[in-house]
């Protein structure tokens, strides 16, 4: 008897000093971020030192990839660790299946306080698993710094914060001058676009400012015993970001920072998704990752052990109420992407050109305009607006995807071979690859816009 009790509070102690061993998870994320509009990635204009900083400290994914270039569907497959397909929320604005498992409750079982501050999941709501949730998604950083003052929190912390920066409406005010900047190769030139421009890059330029204040605050409250993982939902509300599955739209940028556990300013080229985000945390916490998930951890490559993780990225958009109706899913095999539009009959439109908002797409009607007289322009209006049912590019030697492969007979075997493999994993997801709603027929006029969306208050509810 009085060998078992020892033997009792020796597994107790353990166990306790396990527990407080464990990294508390700091994790930050932005809203409408493509990776081509940071420092990190090449970008000759955006200011972004905060990522600068956490590439010194850390290591810098080059290929990672959401699961939906959408903010709902992504925003719960990161929750989840599931593809859209299978939580249920595939298009825009929509829920999960009944049922649909979230994996911060398993953070909770090791002992985490999970807070949440900004936009986390959809709609800046609560979700299961979190203990706190504060929607304002701008000055997180007083929150937070607020909330560990007024409240006496036993680590570890799972901390997450959301910025909704850049998403729109963008700022009015501008620490860019419009005509130096370098604009994407895809954009139609006008002293118009060239505004809304700067004022995008400004978001991203206050959003990494804040991100610094987070990151300062971690370091202050839990000095090297902590992980910082930076990363996007998914590109930016610009032709061919978000709404798209051209890595404009799809491949954001991920920094993840381990004091004395991952190597500083290293890069990698493993491909890794959204939904491998938590569980790889969740393993580094200690905790089982669920074998049921489409998730799966990463922290071999984070530690140095391994130099790649997925031999595919899949990829899948639905839709957007009635402002996108263009369902499209895509693979990446290597240097390769396969993308299969489902409704080449129909127009590709999204929020920017139908809305035209100051700060949001009001640039669209400048691009009207140049399409009268310049052809080039023309034709950069016609490629968003229609698109072929299949799209084949080589990223190495066409990053922006202008070029596309499809009918090439020289890709024909491996773009054969790519389809074959995204029909397999379509059915597997139990994918009806139908859209969400009745689409814009190319041949007819696309309807004009009579009435703007509601959109419903935003508040506290927690997502069942």
């Amino acid at each position: 008897m009085k060998h078992s009790m020892v033997a009792f509070f020796v597994l107790l102690i353990t166990a306790s000093g396990w527990a407080a061993k464990r990294p508390n998870i700091v994790v930050f994320l932005s809203d409408d971020l493509g990776r081509e509009s940071t420092s990190i990635h090449g970008s000759k204009d955006a200011s972004t030192p905060t990522m600068d900083r956490l590439a010194k400290d850390g290591m810098v994914f080059n290929s990672a990839y959401v699961a939906s270039p959408s903010c709902c569907p992504n925003r719960f497959s990161f929750l989840t660790g599931l593809m859209p397909a299978r939580h249920g929320a595939h298009p825009n604005h929509s829920n999960v299946k009944a049922g649909t498992k979230f994996l911060p409750p398993l953070f909770k079982a090791l002992g985490y306080r999970v807070l949440s501050f900004g936009k986390v999941a959809h709609g800046r709501k609560g979700f299961v698993g979190s203990d706190f949730n504060s929607p304002h998604p701008m000055g997180m950083s007083e929150e937070i710094k607020a909330y560990f003052t007024k409240n006496k929190v036993e680590e570890p912390v799972c901390l997450m914060v959301g910025d909704r920066r850049p998403h729109v409406l963008w700022t009015k005010d501008s620490a860019y001058e419009p005509d130096s900047l370098t604009l994407p190769p895809y954009f139609i030139d006008t002293p118009q676009t060239r505004q809304h421009w700067a004022r995008y890059l400004t978001d991203i330029s206050n959003m990494d400012a804040e991100m610094g204040r987070v990151y300062a605050l971690a370091n202050a409250k839990f000095g090297d015993n902590f992980v910082f993982l930076f990363t996007s939902d998914h590109g930016g509300q610009w032709p061919r970001g978000k709404w798209n599955l051209y890595d404009s739209g799809t491949r954001v940028p991920l920094i993840v920072v381990w004091p004395d556990h991952i190597k500083k300013g290293v890069r990698t080229n493993a491909m890794v998704s959204w939904v491998d985000l938590l569980p790889t945390l969740l393993d580094i916490a200690g905790g089982d990752v669920p074998k049921e998930i489409d998730g799966r951890s990463f922290a071999s490559v984070l530690l140095g052990k391994s130099k790649t993780h997925r031999k595919q990225i899949f990829t899948t958009h639905t839709g957007d109420g009635v402002m996108n109706i263009f369902p499209m899913r895509s693979v990446r095999v290597g240097q390769y992407k396969y993308i299969h539009n489902l409704t080449p009959h129909a127009y590709h439109t999204n929020h920017s050109d139908r809305l035209r908002r100051d700060g949001g797409g009001a640039f669209w009607h400048s691009w009207d305009e140049a399409a009268k007289t310049n052809p080039k322009a023309a034709a950069i209006i016609k490629r968003y607006h229609t698109r072929s049912e299949f799209e084949f590019f080589d990223l190495e030697a066409d990053p922006f995807e202008l070029n596309n492969l499809a009918n090439d007979p020289q890709h024909k075997e491996r773009m054969d071979e790519m389809r074959r493999m995204l029909k397999k994993w379509t059915t597997q997801q139990g994918d009806d690859l139908k859209p969400h709603r009745e689409v814009y027929l190319k041949s007819k006029p696309l309807p004009v816009l009579k009435t703007k969306p509601k959109h419903k208050k935003r508040g506290k509810k927690v997502t069942k």
